[in-house]
């Protein structure tokens, strides 16, 4: 059983975590989430402040707490399974298409190292030698971009920015943000567009100088309630010259567990069968993921990529004839 210093430097610990996740809290909405009275949290607030951290209060109905910038928290505090999760973040960071994330999560590994115990430090080298990564190529996001994009959505926060489209064509938005999505090796923004009056999906690598509106917003309910879905479905709506409708039979969750949202959107036709959208600029690249699908299918548009697909049959038939076309 944990004593009762153990018990409060436990709940410290929790409350400072909470304090740092987010801007503002309540005082009775700390005392729900630490199970304990409001005023333990005060006694529990000025124990922090006695210790060094600038806790601020706010004014309002029941009053509330908030961790001013710049707080420095105690100690890492980790067991083996958080510390070989946080070192596996690290080491695939610089695949999340982040302008500088390898460098800086490469930084933060070796601090990582640095506290951890000899036997987990001698994990988490063992586990980056064996990790390989490839690299890739594209447009990156900027960190700064997407730290202001998540805590505004955090906070309730419009934000304004300049915005890029996929035709050059540029404006200015003003959007409250829903969701963070990372798909395809590219981020986006889910918000709601104020001046349209409905949701919208923004590459965030198409985004310029975003800011804080200073105005908040409420809760709104996302069609279908999955913002990686909705994602999914806008971008193989608008990528691409080319969109490819097929029927599929495989049940709908059949197809999306082979191949997730990052592919294509799925609708389910029946039981056995469902359609499967999917868009590129280049008819070869449609053919061979079609090909990948390994199924029964019938193309039902565009006709030119029935061509393509003839084409590839004829060339793979060929091959598994070998050199002698037996």
């Amino acid at each position: 059983m944990m004593d009762p210093v153990g018990e409060t430097a436990s709940r410290l610990l929790e409350l400072l975590s909470l304090l740092q996740g987010r801007r503002d809290w309540p005082g009775p909405e700390l005392a729900r989430r630490l199970e304990v009275t409001e005023r333990t949290v005060r006694r529990d607030v000025d124990r922090l402040r006695r210790l060094g951290y600038p806790v601020e209060s706010l004014s309002g109905p029941g009053g509330g707490y908030r961790l001013a910038a710049g707080a420095a928290m105690p100690p890492l505090l980790l067991d083996e399974e958080e510390a070989v999760a946080i070192a596996v973040g690290l080491r695939t960071a610089a695949r999340a298409a982040v302008t500088g994330i390898e460098e800086t999560s490469l930084r933060a590994l070796v601090k990582l190292e640095q506290v951890l115990p000899g036997h987990l430090r001698r994990r988490v080298r063992a586990l980056g030698a064996a990790l390989a990564l490839p690299a890739d190529s594209g447009p990156t996001v900027d960190p700064q971009h997407l730290a202001l994009l998540a805590a505004a959505r955090r906070d309730g926060e419009r934000v304004r920015f300049g915005y890029r489209r996929r035709d050059g064509a540029t404006g200015r938005r003003d959007v409250e943000p829903h969701a963070l999505v990372a798909l395809g090796r590219r981020w986006y923004l889910v918000g709601w567009d104020v001046a349209r009056d409905d949701w919208r999906t923004f590459r965030i690598d198409r985004i310029a100088s975003p800011s804080l509106a200073g105005r908040r917003f409420g809760p709104r309910e996302l069609p279908g309630g999955d913002a990686a879905a909705y994602v999914a479905a806008g971008r193989w709506e608008t990528t691409g010259r080319h969109t490819a409708v097929v029927t599929v039979h495989l049940p709908a969750e059949e197809l999306r567990r082979r191949f997730g949202a990052g592919w294509g959107t799925v609708t389910a036709i029946d039981d056995a069968t469902c359609e499967f959208r999917t868009g590129d600029d280049d008819l070869r690249w449609l053919a061979l993921r079609l090909a990948m699908i390994d199924a029964e299918m019938e193309v039902r548009d565009p006709p030119e990529l029935r061509d393509r697909l003839r084409d590839l049959a004829g060339r793979l038939g060929r091959a598994a004839a070998g050199p002698d076309g037996a």
